[in-house]
């Protein structure tokens, strides 16, 4: 890319988060992210060149060597000529969801980072004139916490995530509580794991989004023409799987059209796209936890109807949801064994705050960083140095709880060799595709008191919804006395 000569027309708003805004160049395969800031907070330029360049680092130098060499892509930093950046904040503005203009984009320092861009296949540098599909997917935390540290019961039964349904529901954030539960979708039972992202179509929250030629159409509330119910949907996807045109339209095109995704996702979510290695890190021990969460209404559906959940078949150690796994699992402790020791590091950096860049809690993330993070013994021996490394496993097992899967796909052309591109040969058609984790900023040393708070908040709302539940189950059924009661004789 020639920072030098750079158009803004040839850049599209892609999306952007809390923290930073990404545009996609219009005919090559590259993305650029800013960095957002509240209007009245300036940062100096070498502190948001440090800022991206820690990113790139821990994506590079920790996150590559967990998940692999295919997965991963780190980008680079960029230095791009203030004028255009300014021009672009212009052009994009009325794009912007009105929800994220609290915040503006960085036009002051000319920093920026330059991404493949994961909509795409990343076997091409340009974009190819033929449909590409893009199926985003926020998996959450895929286990059950399975230390002693753990206060609450419930805890070792329901998941995190099925619990944060019922506040988020509460608080207004979502109108009805998702069916998906991220231990059917990592249990490597197709059975369960295909239940788990019919519900992610269903209730797409912002856990799945669904690109076409880099266009949202489908999940995330920010989406502007998203399509709003299946058969829309089936519309769009029925020329990836069904290109012959075989079938009718209707409800039955509908359910086959959106059975066939589910089935390539399963497909090549468990794939083993990454040739290079295994990964050279010792995997955390097997938990001791449950395999199942009992919130998951595919599981309380088999009891109730006197059956047991499928066994749970496990993903296959190359796949990028193992390896997904195996990173969410360096929280050993749970937020509630982690956070005294949080205390302990925090008491120190208060006594001796020059320490600070000594002990890495803002960088450099490099290889001294990544192998003290290798180190999985669970005894306290009171000293810092335990202490310190087991925050740092936190936070990267944060990150890989908030991680994004990309599957990138495209149908082969006639008689094309797919090269070293990996194909579903489990499709109607032949599809090319890829797979890539994004989303790997490391979480910040400041956020571990608020996920302790929010611990607490979830348990405490979701045992009262639950104590609700089974009182209103156990209470007789009572008529209101506003309410007319008819007494209805029939003729024997």
């Amino acid at each position: 890319m020639d920072e030098g000569k750079m158009d803004e027309n040839e850049w599209k708003y892609h999306g952007e988060g809390n923290k930073s805004l990404v545009v996609a160049h219009k005919q090559r395969c590259v993305v650029l992210r800013f960095l957002k800031f509240h209007p009245n907070r300036n940062k100096a330029s070498e502190e948001i060149f440090q800022h991206l360049q820690n990113i790139v680092d821990f994506s590079k130098n920790v996150m590559k060597e967990f998940f692999g060499e295919n997965y991963v892509h780190s980008g680079e930093v960029v230095q791009l000529p203030l004028d255009f950046v300014k021009q672009l904040c212009l052009k994009i503005q009325a794009e912007r969801p009105e929800s994220r203009c609290d915040k503006d984009l960085d036009t002051l320092s000319g920093y920026a980072m330059c991404l493949p861009n994961l909509t795409r296949l990343q076997t091409y540098h340009f974009v190819e004139h033929r449909p590409i599909l893009c199926v985003e997917i926020k998996p959450k935390c895929g286990f059950i916490p399975f230390s002693s540290d753990v206060t609450h019961e419930m805890k070792h039964k329901v998941c995190r995530y099925c619990m944060h349904q019922h506040l988020k529901v509460a608080t207004g954030k979502w109108k009805q509580i998702s069916k998906y539960c991220p231990l059917d979708l990592y249990s490597g039972n197709k059975q369960r794991m295909h239940f788990a992202l019919k519900s992610l179509l269903q209730e797409a929250q912002n856990n799945l989004k669904i690109f076409k030629n880099g266009e949202l159409i489908y999940g995330g509330k920010e989406a502007r023409d998203s399509v709003t119910d299946w058969n829309e949907l089936a519309h769009h996807l029925k020329p990836f799987f069904f290109p012959s045109n075989g079938l009718a339209s209707g409800p039955h095109c509908t359910r086959a059209v959106i059975r066939e995704l589910v089935h390539v996702l399963t497909w090549v979510l468990l794939s083993d796209t990454d040739k290079s290695r295994l990964g050279t890190w010792r995997a955390v021990p097997g938990t001791q936890g449950l395999r199942a969460c009992e919130a998951s209404p595919f599981s309380r559906q088999l009891h109730c109807q006197g059956k047991n959940t499928p066994e749970h078949s496990g993903l296959p150690k190359g796949c990028l949801l193992y390896k997904t796994l195996q990173v969410q699992m360096l929280d050993m402790l749970d937020i509630e064994g982690l956070y005294p020791l949080y205390s302990r590091v925090e008491r120190y950096l208060q006594e001796f705050p020059e320490q600070r860049k000594t002990l890495q809690i803002d960088g450099p993330y490099n290889e001294a960083f990544y192998q003290k993070l290798l180190d999985l013994s669970t005894e306290d021996d009171g000293t810092l140095a335990y202490a310190l490394t087991k925050v740092q496993q936190y936070r990267v097992a944060m990150t890989a709880k908030d991680c994004s899967i990309m599957i990138t796909l495209s149908p082969c052309l006639q008689d094309e060799s797919p090269g070293h591109t990996a194909v579903v040969p489990s499709s109607k058609s032949r599809l090319a595709f890829s797979v890539s984790v994004l989303d790997l900023d490391l979480k910040p040393y400041e956020s571990i008191p608020h996920q302790y708070m929010l611990d607490g908040k979830i348990v405490s709302y979701y045992s009262k919804a639950v104590r609700a539940k089974d009182a209103a189950a156990a209470a007789p059924p009572r008529f209101k006395g506003n309410e007319d009661c008819t007494l209805v004789l029939h003729k024997v």
